[in-house]
């Protein structure tokens, strides 16, 4: 856990395979999990003031496909919250699809209600004033500004973690795990102020003993091949 925490770009299975002279990788790829699944604290707080919201997609091109629609691709939606002109805590999630079914829960569960929450004009983000949000909508279509600009803070956090997949990762992470993957990129973001690797470590221990276990069987019962 300490190897783990101190790392600031994070830990691949090999990674932690060779360092701790595992002979099999299936043990280090099961330990990583196990502490991926500790890496988000149940009942924490949610995020407040002002939030930009938007969904974005992780995987390979598509051809045929249009908009929010996909295939192979697995889409995810992020918050960030405003802090200053910078990004403050975040939270991220893989959705089905980008209905208001999908996106609306996921702001409720991340987001405390009275914030400002700030979308572009998709309609799956329409319900959220009547559940208590002030929406912010921006149109991106016809905008001299691109989108980038207009939703600056949860399109860094994007490019920041599909680099992270593709440096640490290699782009090797199944849809299956995503969640995972997404929860320990949070883990690590939401800390990277910290002057202090202890304090990781020692919230990634207090994390650790309150979860349930979790056997190997169980993490990969479901697992398929990676994205093409």
């Amino acid at each position: 856990m300490w190897w783990v925490t101190s790392q600031k770009n994070g830990v691949s299975a090999l990674g932690l395979q060779r360092v701790l002279g595992l002979g099999s990788y299936q043990t280090a790829w099961a330990w990583l999990h196990k502490l991926r699944r500790a890496m988000v604290r149940p009942g924490r707080d949610r995020l407040s003031g002002r939030v930009e919201v938007d969904e974005t997609y992780v995987g390979g091109l598509e051809e045929g496909v249009r908009g929010r629609q996909t295939e192979r691709k697995a889409l995810i939606v992020v918050a960030a919250q405003e802090e200053g002109r910078g990004t403050g805590r975040i939270r991220m999630r893989r959705v089905p699809d980008a209905s208001a079914e999908s996106l609306v829960p996921f702001v409720e569960e991340s987001v405390e209600p009275g914030s400002v929450v700030h979308t572009d004009a998709w309609l799956g983000y329409a319900p959220l004033e009547s559940k208590g949000y002030r929406h912010k909508i921006t149109f991106l279509k016809g905008h001299k500004k691109s989108p980038s600009e207009l939703l600056p803070r949860v399109h860094r956090v994007v490019s920041l973690l599909k680099r992270w997949l593709m440096g640490t990762h290699q782009g090797a992470v199944s849809f299956e795990h995503l969640d995972y993957y997404l929860d320990e990129f949070t883990f690590r973001f939401n800390r990277r102020k910290s002057r202090s690797r202890g304090k990781l470590f020692f919230r990634l221990v207090q994390q650790a003993v309150a979860v349930e276990p979790a056997t190997y069987r169980s993490m990969v019962r479901t697992a398929q091949a990676g994205w093409s």
